[in-house]
């Protein structure tokens, strides 16, 4: 995997958790769901990624 996919996955993944957690604590279920939209995002990169180093190999 590209470090640099690799690096946007892992960032995109993390700022979706805290995200969704801020936006629970505060009570905004419009930026908890933006959050699980952004880790939904994330890890779809990854697989992605994951995908072609299948391909590589």
């Amino acid at each position: 995997m590209s470090g640099t996919e690799k690096s946007k996955a892992h960032v995109e993944t993390a700022k979706g958790k805290v995200e969704e957690t801020v936006g629970r604590a505060v009570g905004n279920e419009r930026m908890a769901a933006e959050g699980r939209a952004d880790q939904a995002k994330g890890q779809a990169r990854h697989a992605k990624e994951d995908v072609k180093d299948a391909f590589r190999h």
